[in-house]
């Protein structure tokens, strides 16, 4: 049952600058100029099509004590400034084509009072009713929302929507270290970076090498009805520092006997053990084959590199691919070869040939691949980390935060 959540204010917070541009830091360290005015329409770059058509909710709890509202949303409206993206709205121009108009239109923001402490409501879990602490999924324009819940021990709860289309997670939490850098009276620094062409500037003449139309996109048909499980169970699993250390060791040892300067990462070996065990929990025929969507970030694979402050999408997937009978009875490091080997092939070319692919079907109607509400990927496996996001650096002059909740789900199996 849901705590009684009092809410005590709704607003619209706008950007706090009242000059007519704003700037960011640009690759070679020179500012790249956003103007400011209702006129200025940013396309969305085909990673932004690429992206879930929805919005990510995330909650991030914190101790006491924790700055006042008054100075969470006097920071908000500055950090705004350098992020004018989340200021703004969906729209369409003269092309048919969705943009984002950077208009300052400004970002919801819902204040609530939770007659608790918060030590008493965490943690946060899937069967736990926490909607009332989060702003709505659906129904409004706001490309950014925040909701700020405050305990009465002082204790805070943000919770957020933004929509993907506008930014991926790395954006986002550079977003967040931001902010927190305004709360605590420093400068931005990394600046972000916003020269959307420049990172998906295809080449010319350009020279598609993949199936991006089968892989990254679908072919819409609106007479194909998605068919729900009945049988969904939604579970959070704690992998201690023990376990994960135990776990690098065995595939370490595995790998040494066939090939031992093979390297794998802590994401590649935890992977393997979750492929292997969702796979046997399902009961799956042994020829079945599944595969593992993977996302991998284009900023450490793009050459030159992208800056890793880049404010947008820059998401692709790998689809390391093995039959049942493999990933039960191969080894972990077998596995986690798989899964490296795919995440590699995604590299400088395979972005670059995507790239291409956005220029050649510009003004065409394309349906991202990523999954949505309601889609059951049984016998495959949907994975996102968030290892090198910089939730745990988020700091608004207290602690950082205690706990944080990814509550938009995709349907599936376990």
């Amino acid at each position: 049952m849901a705590t009684n959540c009092l809410i005590n204010n709704t607003s619209i917070l706008k950007p706090s600058c009242s000059s007519s541009s704003s700037s960011s830091s640009s690759s070679s360290g020179e500012q790249f100029v956003i103007p400011n005015n209702d006129h200025v329409l940013v396309p969305l770059t085909i990673f932004d099509k690429a992206a879930s058509d929805l919005h990510v909710t995330v909650l991030y709890a914190f101790k006491p004590p924790m700055p006042s509202n008054e100075v969470m949303k006097e920071a908000l409206s500055k950090v705004l400034v350098h992020y004018p993206h989340l200021a703004g709205r969906f729209t369409i121009d003269n092309q048919g084509s969705t943009c984002i108009i950077l208009n300052n239109a400004g970002v919801r923001v819902i204040e609530t009072y939770l007659p608790t402490t918060l030590a008493e409501q965490l943690p946060f879990h899937p069967t736990k009713d926490v909607t009332h602490l989060r702003p709505p999924a659906e129904g409004f324009e706001e490309l950014f929302q925040v909701q700020l819940n405050r305990y009465s021990c002082g204790g805070l709860v943000i919770g957020q929507t933004a929509h993907h289309r506008v930014a991926d997670g790395q954006s986002m939490s550079s977003f967040f270290v931001a902010w927190a850098r305004i709360v605590c009276g420093l400068n931005i620094d990394p600046l972000p970076y916003h020269d959307r062409f420049a990172v998906s500037e295809p080449r010319n003449p350009p020279k598609v090498e993949f199936d991006h139309g089968s892989i990254e996109f679908k072919t819409i048909n609106p007479d194909i009805t998605p068919v729900f499980s009945s049988s969904i169970e939604t579970l959070i699993i704690h992998y201690s520092t023990e376990f994960i250390n135990k776990l690098k060791a065995k595939v370490v040892e595995e790998k040494n006997n066939c090939n031992p300067h093979q390297r794998f990462s802590t994401f590649e070996c935890l992977l393997s053990h979750a492929w292997k065990k969702v796979t046997q929990a399902r009961g799956l025929d042994l020829e079945v084959c599944t595969q593992v969507r993977v996302a991998v970030n284009g900023r450490t694979k793009i050459k030159p590199a992208v800056p890793m402050e880049y404010f947008g999408n820059l998401v692709l997937w790998a689809y390391p691919k093995l039959k049942v009978k493999e990933v039960l009875n191969e080894s972990y490091a077998y596995i986690a070869k798989a899964i490296h080997d795919e995440v590699a092939r995604v590299d400088d070319k395979y972005f670059k040939s995507f790239m291409d692919f956005g220029e050649i079907t510009k003004g065409e109607v394309l349906e991202a691949m990523a999954p949505e509400f309601g889609e059951t990927l049984c016998p495959d496996l949907e994975v996102d980390s968030w290892l090198r996001f910089q939730f745990h650096d988020l700091d608004f002059g207290g602690v950082g935060p205690v706990h944080f909740f990814l509550q938009t789900y995709q349907l599936k199996e376990c």
